[in-house]
């Protein structure tokens, strides 16, 4: 879950924990990096919820089943705990854990009261059926996210698509109109491609598109936004990269994926590459403007690779 999302939940679900049980204070615990973190909580200042939840869950451990403790104050596990004195007393204690579809537990809704007593069947049953209601809010909330997640990338390559590199560029554009620092687009088109699908058949250029995403991965610096945004058409978002910076990756990329690809089949093919190229400065406005100066760039960079071909094959 965001956290926005996750601390908007739990604390409903505390809430509602608070409500059915009858108590004062009742909170949501889930780990991160092997440690429970608060995610929401009600009755008392989040200082003192953490400090009662990480209390309670060092002295009790974690346990698959719930775990009630009528009188924290007479209980061998809290002897000397800091609990009793740190906050307002509470001494019964109810902690559900909460658990994923392969049954890990991944969390902790606990309720307190003030005074020692036993927790009804019912209590007991309707904290379960939170815990339930929360695990199902998380797995939804993961399934849309992994769902926004795919809406951004490309089936075949697993490249980010043209929706994400828009949305990159215009982050940029706007940073770098605050800050003035360079960043470059690159857009790419591979030669002889279709003549690939032509004679090889679809299965074989989509073969070739995914060796070539994976040339262009490994060619790529961490941080920028390598897309497909085509059918043989890449983008690259480069930042923090002025145009020498830009020359050099393309130089890379283009002895990358101009190298003889192997099929499945055993046969081997070979595509050319053409780079256009646009980088920021004060005179760009608009991601629209950039982009249109790089598909220029492309369109020149390709005529000039028909030229050199017909001058190799002596056409004139």
């Amino acid at each position: 879950m965001s956290p926005l999302q996750s601390d908007f939940q739990c604390h409903l679900i505390a809430r509602l924990a608070a409500r059915v049980a009858a108590v004062p204070v009742a909170w949501v615990g889930l780990h991160k990096d092997n440690e429970l973190v608060l995610a929401g909580g009600v009755g008392l200042p989040e200082r003192d919820i953490e400090r009662l939840m990480l209390l309670t869950d060092q002295a009790l451990g974690t346990s698959l089943a719930p775990l009630a403790v009528r009188d924290v104050c007479v209980d061998d596990r809290f002897h000397d705990s800091p609990l009793l004195m740190s906050v307002p007393i509470l001494r019964a204690y109810l902690g559900i854990p909460l658990q994923d579809a392969a049954g890990r537990v991944y969390g902790m809704l606990a309720v307190m009261d003030g005074p020692a007593r036993d927790f009804s069947e019912e209590q007991r049953d309707a904290l379960q059926d939170l815990a339930m209601l929360a695990r199902g809010l998380r797995d939804s909330t993961a399934r849309l996210e992994q769902m926004g997640q795919l809406a951004l990338l490309d089936t075949l390559t697993g490249l980010a698509n043209r929706t994400q590199m828009d949305q990159a560029l215009d982050v940029e554009l706007r940073h770098a109109m605050r800050n003035g620092e360079p960043f470059t687009v690159l857009i790419l088109d591979l030669d002889g491609f279709a003549d690939i699908k032509e004679g090889f058949g679809r299965v074989a250029g989509d073969e070739v598109l995914c060796e070539v995403a994976r040339r262009l991965r490994e060619q790529v610096r961490l941080g920028d936004v390598l897309a497909r945004i085509g059918d043989d058409e890449f983008g690259i978002v480069m930042r923090h990269g002025g145009e020498e910076s830009a020359q050099v990756l393309a130089r890379r990329i283009v002895r990358s994926v101009t190298q003889p690809i192997a099929l499945s089949d055993g046969d081997e093919v070979g595509v050319g590459v053409s780079v256009g190229m646009a980088g920021y400065d004060d005179s760009v406005e608009s991601v629209a403007k950039l982009l249109s100066q790089a598909e220029q760039a492309l369109f020149e960079a390709k005529q000039e690779n028909r030229r050199r071909w017909k001058m190799f094959v002596g056409i004139r």
